[in-house]
């Protein structure tokens, strides 16, 4: 059985407001609004500040896109264009 590798991303690029481009280890690379993704109090901070959404960068670790203050966003979530975490909860709370 071959095991398939994960995809992560290589680089980011700001582009404006709340876009980015990512290039992932595919080589694909997907202009991706990270607006969505950037709910709750870790990303309060880098959703205010401009300068602070932009010192994103990745995290060749993890594969993934960072933030100094210890935020990330999974890189299987961007590649395949999911729903954020917090809308996942939110739904299955409006279907209870």
């Amino acid at each position: 059985m071959k095991l398939e590798r994960l995809i992560r991303i290589n680089s980011v690029e700001v582009l404006k407001d709340f876009w980015v481009r990512l290039k992932f280890t595919d080589d694909t690379q997907k202009e991706i609004n990270l607006e969505p993704y950037l709910h709750g109090l870790i990303f309060e901070p880098i959703r205010n500040d401009s300068k602070m959404f932009r010192s994103v960068k990745v995290d060749k670790r993890m594969g993934t896109i960072v933030w100094d203050n210890g935020a990330d966003i999974d890189p299987d979530v961007l590649y395949h264009g999911l729903k954020p975490a917090w809308m996942e909860k939110e739904t299955e709370q409006e279907a209870a």
